[in-house]
């Protein structure tokens, strides 16, 4: 649900996010919404949490540290393919 009301927020009108969820149908996306609306300061309260539980499990795990240059390389070839 985060993720819908964070593009709600940013100005994605249900249709265009519905778009991005094939697996939800425009009734579930906006009924997402208006539970969004309903129960702004809980929704908005747990988004905050689960956004600080994953920032700290991120900063104790950090990547390889050859793993940013291997997903570049692998950009690099897929973009020279379709060239």
């Amino acid at each position: 649900m985060a993720h819908l009301v964070r593009e709600f927020q940013h100005g994605e009108l249900p249709e265009a996010i519905r778009s991005h969820y094939p697996t939800l149908t425009l009734e579930q996306v906006y009924g997402a919404i208006t539970f969004y609306l309903g129960s702004k300061e809980e929704v908005e309260a747990d988004i905050a949490e689960r956004e600080r539980l994953e920032d700290e499990f991120a900063e104790g795990h950090p990547p390889p540290a050859d793993l940013r240059q291997k997903l570049e390389r692998a950009r690099q070839q897929s973009l020279a393919r379709r060239s």
